[in-house]
């Protein structure tokens, strides 16, 4: 097991006072902080081996290149893909899951088709679906959520996977309630109805195991910088049979392998889908980041994460009369989102703030979700690798002071 304590020195940004107070950050469910050997290997490739890939001759072009290559290599060992060739790099999630509603839902989906999606879905899992049903005239149906416990109701799923759904796209971890889905079940039950699967990973993938070929999803989507990762960079896994029928997203140099006047030819998957000059320099500081984790262990890492989260849930239930928590009672992702009675989210992370503490206020992307719950937000505590049951007491402190401020 890794010591949590001094996983903390691994981590620049961590290192310094905000308002008086050594910060305690509590915002990794929108970014996590980035470790040192991830912000040497960005350093190191922009001092040395700088320059376009795939299409140069000379020795930096060829270094790029194979950093960048590399990287898809890394990442696809890190989800266990079947090749290299199943992953596209993105600027991230959001962008991963439009790539698959524009390109495949624009190929597949007809007037009458059915896009099913969950209660709980983040809005880059459920806008780019909107948009792809106004263009196709799809319709969009919703696996219900059980109220502030926050599981997916499933008695319902087999009844509303009917003939019509052609895909069905959900999270992993919901961003605001912490629970952990069932995916492998859901992907399981949606191929034996046909059914293309889509998994939103983005609050999961650096916080445990994640292995496509175990879940059996079609299409997995994350972001690099909750995983440790540098910003503006992201995957898509999709199995190599539908990358390679489905048509480009956009347009540009490196995706083709001809070019006339009047028509062109494209690259196989995954070059297809990355148009232009790819992130290349941000694609060597997420293999970085995969090796980074898998050196702390990722199953390590969910223990760690989800166990504070519990304990915050225990904490904060036990010390503030009236709080509203949303997610599972048990086991959960490294998240918590509340609601103190009478005080705004944002006021929450304003007093938490005065006490060097950083968490996240409002309605997490989750708009819809929150309307089912009655709420127009929340504030969430998500943790990492770098946290320790101490800085719960110190959140619960903090709270108790924002309480007596509003209430007396």
């Amino acid at each position: 097991m890794p010591d949590w304590k001094n996983v903390r020195a691994d981590f620049p940004a961590l290192h310094q006072q905000v308002n008086g107070h050594p910060l305690v950050y509590l915002d990794n469910a929108a970014t996590t902080q980035k470790p040192q050997a991830v912000i040497d290997a960005l350093s190191h490739f922009y001092e040395r081996d700088n320059a376009n890939v795939h299409r140069g001759l000379h020795a930096l072009s060829m270094r790029a290149t194979d950093g960048y290559e590399g990287a898809r290599a890394r990442v696809a060992k890190f989800i266990n893909a079947a090749a290299p060739e199943e992953i596209v790099f993105t600027r991230g999630t959001t962008e991963s899951i439009n790539l698959v509603a524009a390109s495949w839902g624009g190929a597949h989906l007809r007037p009458g088709d059915t896009i099913l999606l969950t209660e709980m879905e983040h809005h880059s899992n459920l806008v780019p679906w909107q948009l792809v049903a106004q263009r196709t005239g799809a319709k969009l149906r919703y696996v219900p959520v059980n109220g502030d416990e926050g599981l997916l109701d499933l008695s319902q799923l087999d009844r509303l996977l009917t003939p019509d759904v052609k895909v069905f796209a959900f999270t992993h971890i919901s961003n605001t309630l912490g629970t952990i889905n069932p995916v492998a079940d859901l992907c399981a039950r949606a191929k034996k109805a046909g059914v293309v699967t889509v998994v939103d990973a983005a609050q999961s993938i650096g916080h445990m195991p994640v292995d496509v070929r175990a879940i059996d999803c079609d299409f997995l989507a994350f972001s690099g910088h909750k995983m440790a990762g540098v910003t503006g960079i992201g995957a898509l896994y999709g199995r190599r049979a539908l990358l390679d029928a489905m048509p480009p997203w956009q347009g540009g140099g490196g995706m083709i392998s001809n070019v006339e006047f009047f028509a062109s030819r494209w690259k196989p998957s995954p070059e297809r889908f990355e148009a232009g000059t790819p992130n290349f320099a941000d694609a060597v500081a997420l293999g970085a980041a995969c090796d980074y984790l898998d050196g702390l262990g990722r199953a390590a890492i969910q223990d760690h994460d989800s166990g504070l989260a519990r304990l915050a849930y225990e904490r904060l239930g036990a010390a503030l009369p009236g709080i509203r928590l949303l997610g599972p009672r048990g086991e959960r992702g490294g998240l918590v989102s509340f609601a103190l009675p009478g005080v705004h989210a944002h006021d929450v992370v304003t007093f938490a703030d005065q006490d060097g503490i950083a968490l996240r206020g409002g309605h997490h992307c989750n708009q819809p979700l929150m309307k089912k719950l009655g709420l127009t937000g929340t504030a969430r505590a998500s943790f990492y690798v770098y946290n320790t049951e101490d800085e719960i007491d110190l959140l619960v402190a903090s709270l108790q002071r924002t309480v007596k401020f509003f209430h007396g």
